[in-house]
């Protein structure tokens, strides 16, 4: 069967995804060519996985409510605080729905490149010679490894970033000091891991003109589409995570902050 019929037949060209994998601290980019779109909701881009733009102008709802002139009635202020609070809850948990369909959709079409990848590897052991299989097997299995490791130190580098921005005159020289050493090791941490990466590229290129003279056009090309989108699912995979984890936590902050109120 061909590689478009294995995964979905709206899913990536093959051949046209690129990770590309930037210095700066939040450097894990997806940078996609030309390509057909996504399955399932998750073509729907920002109204899909965003949580924070409408939430937000609730948020601001909210603080204006805190900030009204103390004169006004304090039973109105609270009937109106609960309408936000309440208004923000469905919003996010309308979001959330979405995410987590996404993520289901998201697990098959991994399970599906697994299974391609599957095929791929029984071809080449039955064809390469054993050191050269060897080289695919500890190739494949390092790419997970290596694009999660960028994804965490890049996730933990700028929160470290976030928390010195948000610094004030209050803040001991401890504390400062403190996070500028974790930036200073996460910094370092992700060079290393960015080397790593492009030896990862190396042999990447390696395996590829192995399997060139063996695998038929159309083997090439899965195995092509297969590293590609192993690459693009897994940070695809942290992205929805850390989108649904954001969103439970501010629906969790909500709702135990509404129970207080709603008692009184």
């Amino acid at each position: 069967m061909s590689l478009p019929q294995k995964l979905h037949n709206n899913e990536h060209e093959p051949g046209d995804d690129a990770v590309n994998y930037t210095g700066d601290s939040q450097s894990i980019m997806l940078n996609k060519g030309k390509q057909k779109p996504m399955v399932g909701a998750r073509a729907e881009g920002s109204d899909t996985v965003a949580i924070a733009r409408p939430e937000a102008e609730l948020l601001i709802k909210m603080k204006d409510l805190q900030q009204q002139q103390p004169e006004e009635d304090a039973s109105g202020d609270l009937e109106h605080d609960l309408s936000v609070k309440k208004e923000l809850i469905d919003s996010i948990s309308r979001k959330l729905q979405v995410l987590r369909e996404a993520r289901e959709s998201l697990l098959e079409d991994i399970q599906a490149n697994s299974a391609l990848g599957d095929e791929v590897e029984a071809i080449a052991k039955d064809v390469c010679k054993p050191n050269e299989f060897d080289k695919f097997r500890m190739f494949i299995g390092d790419l997970d490894k290596v694009v999660n490791l960028l994804l965490s130190l890049s996730g933990r580098l700028a929160r470290v970033e976030n928390a010195l921005n948000n610094l004030d005159d209050s803040t001991s020289p401890g504390d400062r000091q403190s996070l500028l050493e974790k930036q200073r090791v996460l910094i370092q941490q992700h060079e290393d891991a960015k080397e790593l990466k492009e030896n990862l590229d190396r042999r990447e290129r390696i395996v590829f003109d192995i399997l060139a003279s063996y695998l038929s056009e159309e083997s090439l090309a899965d195995y092509e589409y297969f590293v590609k989108m192993k690459s693009a699912l897994v940070i695809e995979q942290r992205e929805l995570e850390d989108k649904i984890h954001l969103g439970e936590e501010q629906l969790k902050c909500l709702l135990d902050s509404l129970q207080p109120e709603a008692g009184k």
